[in-house]
């Protein structure tokens, strides 16, 4: 009886899949510092991935492998603003540590089921960050079975899960947006939430009421409504805003992007900002300083948030470990153009 046995991965042939030298591979293998980010993160990343084994003279080289490697990023949606942050502050984070960033949007279409966290398995990175909106609770496990740290960031929210995660201050910002409106003297003030799945547009909501409770206003239901995160909404809600008998002066959107959407209906309604209608946003991208006015926004340190994630995970490699429960970074209000006291205008 005949036995095949498998051939080891040798130097060679990482050096011809990746399309570079053997020297470029030894040096990865040896830690050295000359070699391009990118091209040490593909090596890393097909030398964990092909099983590599390192020969007698190599193996003193290994720990420099395993110090190294792909830090994944998933994003439902990673064209947005809010994604472009995060994964800016991600990747400054990770260059300082001489580690790569490779983001992923799951693709959640037929047949594709479970291949996404297949994918990942194959490109073995050394931790994953799940910007993720939604994800089940089976994806969740599934994930933990990778055997790799893993950390939630917001806006992701799922309270059920067991996994660590990251966010800021949702409550504390919309209370903050509110209260300004209201110490300008706002009495009338619309909301336009983000999705209401998501606990961070939860706690907005909860921010919100719970400033127009201490200020003995009641929550005029009217004068919310629910969006999804995006520019269109906010124009479209803002309309129906406008439309009511009695239109709010002052508007807090829930994002910056929808916020955006607040002021493209104010334009289309022959209004101006702030002198017809006071708006606030939430994030502080930076997008919410070009606009004409500029954008009075609740600042969610999202640079931070990704810069955060990755050093939590580094820091599990050198043996801290991921902390559990959530870890809170604070929000703060930045007063720009948009915002100012209602105009009292006389009865027709």
């Amino acid at each position: 009886m005949s036995h095949s046995i498998e051939r080891r991965v040798t130097v060679a042939d990482i050096a011809a899949e990746a399309g570079v030298s053997r020297a470029t591979v030894s040096k990865v293998l040896n830690g050295r510092s000359d070699v391009a980010p990118s091209t040490r993160a593909q090596i890393e990343a097909m030398l964990t991935a092909r099983g590599y084994v390192p020969t007698t003279r190599t193996k003193r080289a290994v720990p420099a492998v395993r110090r190294a490697g792909l830090i994944e990023m998933l994003f439902h949606d990673a064209g947005t603003p809010w994604a472009a942050e995060m994964i800016r502050g991600a990747e400054e984070a990770a260059r300082a540590a001489r580690a790569a960033i490779v983001v992923s949007v799951p693709d959640g279409g037929p047949g594709r089921g479970r291949q996404w966290l297949e994918d990942i398995a194959g490109r073995a990175p050394r931790g994953i960050i799940l910007a993720l909106s939604e994800l089940p609770a089976a994806d969740h496990k599934r994930i933990v079975r990778l055997g790799v740290p893993a950390i939630l960031v917001d806006p992701v929210g799922d309270g059920e899960s067991d996994l660590p995660s990251i966010g800021a201050g949702n409550w504390g910002g919309g209370l903050a947006a509110t209260r300004h409106l209201i110490d300008l003297g706002h009495r009338r003030i619309g909301l336009i939430t983000g999705p209401m799945r998501f606990l961070c547009s939860q706690a907005r909501l909860a921010g919100y009421r719970a400033a127009l409770e201490r200020a003995g206003i009641p929550a005029d239901e009217g004068l919310i409504e629910h969006g999804d995160f995006h520019y269109a909404s906010g124009l479209r809600l803002t309309l129906s805003l406008l439309d009511r008998p009695g239109p709010p002066t002052a508007v807090f959107a829930a994002n910056d992007e929808q916020a955006l959407g607040v002021y493209a209906a104010i334009q289309q309604r022959g209004l101006r900002v702030p002198d017809d209608l006071s708006v606030v946003g939430f994030d502080d991208v930076p997008m919410s300083q070009w606009v004409t006015p500029p954008l009075t926004t609740v600042r969610q340190p999202i640079a931070e948030l990704g810069a955060l994630a990755v050093r939590t995970l580094l820091a599990h490699q050198d043996g801290s470990g991921v902390p559990e429960g959530r870890v809170e970074l604070s929000t703060k209000l930045v007063v720009r153009a948009s915002t100012a006291p209602p105009v009292r205008r006389p009865a027709p």
